[in-house]
């Protein structure tokens, strides 16, 4: 359940109310690499417990996908400043 989801996660959620499109395209590229970041650290640790799969599956699915989506926002904010979002 997303609920259930969203109080388990380390990204936060947004403000109630309106962003600025750069401050949201940044808090979204902040998200991936969030995923990235602990996503690589399972991985590490199904490899260390010689779980193959799992590391296959974390590694061939999620991390090249948020790699991919992470490349593809950062080429779209080249000509805009980024902005960390509060």
């Amino acid at each position: 359940m997303a609920a259930d989801v969203a109080e388990e996660t380390n990204i936060e959620r947004p403000p109630r109310g309106r962003e600025e499109v750069p401050v949201q395209i940044s808090r979204l590229l902040e998200a991936h690499e969030i995923i990235l970041k602990e996503c690589r650290k399972f991985a590490k640790d199904a490899e260390e417990n010689e779980d193959d799969g799992t590391n296959d599956v974390l590694i061939s699915d999620v991390v090249r996908t948020n790699e991919r989506h992470v490349w593809f926002i950062a080429e779209h904010l080249v000509e805009a400043p980024l902005v960390e979002a509060d």
